[in-house]
């Protein structure tokens, strides 16, 4: 990687990754993969997640949409459970959007109100899931006073219970569906804060993994299993931590685990999260609409397309690139590949992933002469970083180094062109940083790590023997951001972006 940069610096550029390039409500909210994806697919920037359910709040409109009318029929006769994850990260959840729904809910009819949390530490510190949980029970305590019977009803950490993506591991969604439907967990606490302060020192957990548990009352008995005739939200906004758990609590036909009991209840999410699926046919705030994608346009323009990555970021490359849709725009002319990832494992015991068999992929691609346009990504950095293993980061980045320099080779032999970029920051930093940029420490005076993404711009680098020598990066364009991405790379296919897309980062001169 660093040779791209130092050969040929006019051929590498920094780009934003990172809030409002992608869609994000500040540039204080970090970028994730989905909507870089979306950016770099879709050559527009469009409002994401976050910035929706904002919106839907602030204006109180998500109270008067179809979907929560929807899940009002319950609030005469049942419970309302709020299913995500408790965190003010961004990334997938925020506490104070719980807040206003809460508070919305209760002002809309909810009469009985359960709440099942899931412990966050990756878009987070670890160790704030106390603080959280203690907010939390304040606002529900707020709500009892004035008659509403609300209560946290389960818990769990976010990558040991129900936030799996991609059918990597669907024993973490059997684990939230026994603690938030059955109202059965290996531990039983009377009260979340206790709850999370005794499994975190008990089992040395961090909040990512923590232990499932649900809360009972005097006589032993959950407070909040879900039940015929009651209404189940999941809060969160961003989609490939959900669709698991939104198929389990949806589908009528399901094989992936036993469910035990299947409750007959109404069942929304905070947006549709597989607009392909239609999945959850019910939704409290709608998706961002991303049509005419860069991917559609060069695939109907005869662009031959091969797409490959393995199973934690294959929809990347795919759903997410092609503005949330499943599926090819022409089976004739497109070909995607999934690498099984590695499951039941934390990502650090085996740093390497599949970043050699994806580039293996690729490179037979590139070879056979079939595809016009060949694109992959490789998770390491960002499923390795997340982890906070410092020794499995180096070794992570190392493999998908590897991994870059055969598909280059690949391209310098048939003459191709390449463009190299990412869709966010993670291991480049490793670190909690104050203002000033040093390392923060902990009370035992270490280093205090971080598994979260960053804020960091993310390089873009072209080239390749089929680079017209006279292509360099423009200096014209302000704040250059991922969404620009898409107009560069149509241009190196010989076309001409639509005159909405964000501007190409490329121009030509003539000798």
């Amino acid at each position: 990687m660093d040779s791209l940069k130092k050969g040929a610096p006019e051929r590498w550029k920094l780009v934003k990754a990172h809030g409002t390039a992608v869609g994000l409500p500040s540039d204080d909210d970090m970028g994730n993969s989905e909507v870089g994806h979306n950016a770099l697919g879709a050559g527009r920037i469009f409002a994401q997640g976050a910035k929706l359910v904002d919106a839907a709040l602030a204006s109180g409109k998500i109270f008067e949409g179809e979907g929560f009318n929807y899940i009002k029929e319950c609030f005469d006769q049942g419970t309302l459970h709020l299913i995500g994850l408790l965190s003010d990260g961004g990334v997938h959840s925020r506490l104070d959007q719980l807040q206003l729904l809460l508070s919305g809910a209760s002002a809309n009819g909810a009469k009985r109100i359960r709440v099942h949390i899931l412990t966050d530490g990756r878009d987070v510190l670890d160790g704030t899931s106390v603080g959280f949980v203690e907010t939390l029970e304040n606002d529900l305590s707020q709500l009892r006073e004035k008659g509403i019977d609300a209560r946290i009803a389960s818990g769990g950490g976010r990558m040991y219970v129900t936030m799996d993506r991609y059918e990597n591991d669907w024993d973490v969604v059997k684990r939230g569906w026994d603690a938030q439907v059955l109202g059965e967990a290996p531990h039983k606490f009377q009260n979340a804060v206790e709850a999370v302060k005794t499994l975190r020192s008990e089992t040395k957990t961090n909040d990512q993994y923590l232990n499932p548990f649900v809360i009972v009352d005097d006589s032993g008995k959950a407070v909040g299993p879900i039940v015929d005739g009651d209404a189940v939200v999941t809060i969160n906004f961003r989609a490939d931590r959900m669709v698991m758990i939104a198929k389990a609590l949806e589908y009528e036909e399901f094989d992936k685990f036993d469910r035990v009991r299947v409750p007959k209840i109404r069942y929304a999410g905070m947006l549709q999260y597989d607009g392909e699926l239609k999945l959850p046919s019910h939704y409290l705030v709608s998706p961002p609409e991303i049509e005419r994608t860069s991917g559609e346009y060069l695939v109907k323009n005869g662009i031959r397309t091969f797409a490959c990555s393995e199973t934690v970021k294959f929809g990347h490359v795919t759903f997410f690139w092609n503005g949330n849709r499943s599926g090819y725009f022409d089976a004739t002319k497109e070909e995607y590949v999934e690498i099984p990832s590695d499951s039941g494992i934390t990502f650090n015991v085996k740093p390497k992933m599949k970043a050699l068999e994806i580039a293996e992929k690729a490179r037979d691609a590139i070879l056979s002469g079939k595809f016009d346009q060949v694109r992959v990504n490789l998770p390491n950095g960002d499923m390795v970083g997340h982890t906070g293993d410092i020794e499995a980061t180096v070794v992570a980045c190392k493999a998908a180094d590897e991994a870059v320099k055969m598909i280059l080779d690949a391209i310098e032999q048939v003459g191709g062109i390449y463009v190299v970029t990412a869709d966010h920051g993670n291991a480049e930093d490793m670190v909690k940083r104050n203002k000033s940029g040093q390392p923060l420490l902990d009370k035992k005076g270490e280093i205090q790590i971080l598994t979260s993404h960053t804020l960091q711009p993310v390089p873009v680098a072209i080239g390749g023997p089929g680079l017209h020598p006279g292509v360099k990066f423009r200096n014209d364009v302000q704040t250059p951001g991922l969404a620009n991405v898409a107009a560069t790379v149509m241009n190196l296919h010989g076309f001409e972006a639509p005159a909405d897309y964000e501007p190409t980062l490329i121009q030509v001169l003539e000798n």
